[in-house]
């Protein structure tokens, strides 16, 4: 895949933009999401803030606002074992937050489940 541009001030117009009553929560995911990997890159996918790695990794699901949804879309997700990503899906997993306390709950799982699936990335893109 090419190389993927840094969209931030494109992320940073939407959100400020943003009306949904998780906003606050979707602001700490974002920033603990970008703060794993200075390589992480975002923009606007699906109409919300997305997240790539040398590919496409996570997307805010924001239609929803009874929390916050996030969609993990990267193939190597459905080898990263944690309790903190749900579904079965053949390509995809999903983590939801429900308040503030919860999203700090779960910072290290979360930031634990993005260093794997980078690190699955790195080794994929090594055999390339």
């Amino acid at each position: 895949m090419k190389e993927k541009i840094n969209k931030t001030e494109e992320v940073n117009a939407f959100l400020d933009k943003l009306n949904h009553p998780f906003k606050a929560e979707v602001l700490v995911v974002r920033d603990i999401i970008k703060g794993v990997n200075n390589d992480i890159t975002e923009e606007i996918k699906w109409n919300a803030p997305s997240f790539s790695y040398k590919d496409y990794m996570v997307t805010f699901n924001l239609r929803t606002r009874k929390h916050v949804h996030l969609v993990f879309h990267n193939q190597h997700i459905v080898n990263v074992p944690s309790e903190l990503l749900e579904g079965n899906y053949p390509t995809r997993r999903m983590v939801y937050f429900s308040s503030i306390n919860d999203v700090l709950a779960k910072k290290e799982a979360l930031e634990d489940v993005l260093k794997e699936l980078i690190r699955l990335i790195d080794l994929d893109h090594q055999e390339v």
